[in-house]
């Protein structure tokens, strides 16, 4: 509201906020911003040189293990159905290979009750596995 300068009491207060001023300086800050972010975005560009080696290096072998529990419950090591005796057997044969110790992939059925899978897990843990993975279908 603009002052009006034809007022009967000229010495009362005005009341009303004058809120021109907080405008400017958001209309300010908006034009800084539009301005200074494409600038705060940009990185160094640098055209890299390309490779034309003779031969391609091979992508490093991994070494994962998948431990399945459908839905009755029954283990399978990769494809191969286990009991619970071979599983920890096939565990300690991991554990006991020298090496990179592999990631070992488990696939719980939905249905199937949490505690299978968690003995599985204590499985793992009881032979230092420490890799683990914990699979889940995506979407």
């Amino acid at each position: 509201m603009a002052r009006d300068f034809k007022r009967q009491h000229k010495l009362a207060a005005i009341s009303d906020l004058n809120v021109t001023p907080l405008i400017d300086l958001a209309f300010s800050l908006l034009i800084i911003f539009m301005i200074t972010t494409p600038v705060i975005e940009q990185y160094n560009r640098i055209d890299l040189p390309s490779q034309n080696s003779i031969q391609a290096q091979e992508p490093p072998k991994l070494n994962d293990q998948f431990i399945t529990i459908d839905a009755d419950g029954e283990l399978h090591w990769g494809k191969e159905m286990v009991s619970t005796t071979g599983l920890q057997a096939k565990l300690d044969e991991v554990a006991a290979a020298e090496g990179d110790q592999p990631t070992i992939h488990i696939r719980g059925d939905r249905t199937l009750p949490y505690q299978k899978i968690m003995d599985v897990v204590n499985m793992l843990k009881s032979r230092n596995l420490s890799k683990l993975s914990l699979d889940t279908k995506a979407g």
